[in-house]
């Protein structure tokens, strides 16, 4: 068993250091609100009545409402402020004989367990109580509420019992108990011999819960039977977890779930790795002969037009034209090869390159003179 409470039993100037634990334990089967439909559990939020907002367990207060229906809120300030003089200490006030004590007066049970300085003078305590058929009763605060209490021996154990305030002891006023009704003093002495004949030795071992035992069948059978749901996998409430593992599970899920919808980091982008291309001086030649076929298709275009004129009548000097575009149109081609030659020697190399180009210059000059000439005569 684990401790909830340590303190001290003090009565005259005798002080005993003491452990306190829950003697009773509540055995009824627990059952889980759950969905028809597909077993998944409900759970309960607490929602405010003004805002509808979801309200977290941090922000809440206890509050007193008044006849009026105004609310007094007190913050946990104001509950420390209270006076607890019994927070740590059962202090006896009273001795008094057993049978004086009411059972209806009987809350809760706790084990009183001696430190190991305070072990003497336990056993003087509940021995001279034993000796005397008298309780104790005492006063001590539990869970920030202080109660009245009685403390007797038993099994070699003192036994510390808290009490209801008398005040919270409701009144029996029925109505039967104004009315005269007459008891005949044969059915008296029946009734007496019946109980003489039904008087025994307590054993509280030999009574049960059947209902439970009853209930607990049912569920067996039912789960035999594999009559049972398996609830779909959902989140989760906090504080839900039954482990550590389960904790660091749930929390590490929770950080990959972040991670994946964040931006990344530049540091987390892959590096771009450049598609294979041709180096530039190769693209660079195709991408000029189509420059130089679409100009010297226009070139053959005007060379058509222009002969076509001269022989509708067009004069020596319109003739002379387009042999001189014509020539152009050549020295356009020439041009073309030398960008095409100039271009496989870049490919080649930056020498070869070089002498391609001045080849091609020189051949486009000679080409260009000659046209010159060749106008001249003409005309």
């Amino acid at each position: 068993m684990r401790s909830m409470w340590k303190g001290a039993v003090s009565f005259g100037l005798v002080m005993i250091p003491v452990k306190l634990y829950t003697a009773t334990e509540t055995r009824d089967i627990a059952f889980r609100q759950v969905h028809r439909e597909d077993g998944g559990r409900i759970r309960f939020r607490r929602f405010c009545t003004i805002d509808e907002q979801e309200v977290p367990y941090e922000d809440i207060a206890k509050g007193y409402e008044l006849p009026g229906g105004e609310t007094v809120v007190l913050t946990e300030e104001d509950m420390a402020e209270l006076p607890l003089p019994t927070t740590k200490n059962i202090e006896v006030v009273q001795f008094c004989p057993a049978e004086q004590l009411d059972p209806i007066l009987l809350n809760k049970s706790y084990y009183v367990e001696p430190e190991t300085a305070g072990a003497r003078a336990y056993c003087l305590l509940r021995d001279a109580l034993e000796q005397s058929g008298k309780v104790a009763i005492a006063q001590v605060a539990l869970r920030q509420r202080e109660s009245l209490a009685v403390m007797r021996a038993r099994d070699g154990v003192l036994v510390l019992e808290t009490l209801l305030w008398p005040d919270e002891v409701r009144d029996a006023a029925f109505a039967f108990l104004s009315d005269d009704i007459e008891v005949r003093p044969q059915e008296l002495r029946m009734a007496s011999s019946l109980i003489e004949s039904m008087t025994v030795d307590f054993d509280p071992d030999e009574f049960h819960d059947s209902y439970r035992e009853a209930l607990q069948e049912l569920v067996a059978a039912k789960t035999e039977g594999r009559e049972v749901i398996q609830p779909e996998a959902g989140e989760a409430p906090p504080g839900d977890t039954t482990s550590l593992a389960d904790a660091l599970r749930a929390s590490l899920a929770a950080a990959k779930g972040g991670r994946l919808g964040a931006v990344p980091d530049a540091a987390d982008e892959p590096e771009e790795v450049p598609a294979p291309r041709r180096p530039a001086a190769v693209k660079a030649p195709e991408a000029k002969r189509a420059a130089v076929k679409g100009t010297g298709a226009k070139g053959a275009a005007r060379s058509s037009g222009t002969s076509s004129g001269t022989k509708s009548g067009g004069t020596k000097t319109t003739a002379a034209k387009p042999a001189a575009g014509e020539k152009a149109g050549a020295a356009r081609k020439s041009a073309s090869g030398q960008t095409s030659t100039s271009g496989k020697s870049r490919a080649k190399g930056p020498s070869a390159a070089r002498a391609g180009s001045s080849r091609a210059g020189e051949a486009a000059a000679d080409e260009a003179k000659a046209t010159q000439r060749r106008s001249r005569r003409a005309s």
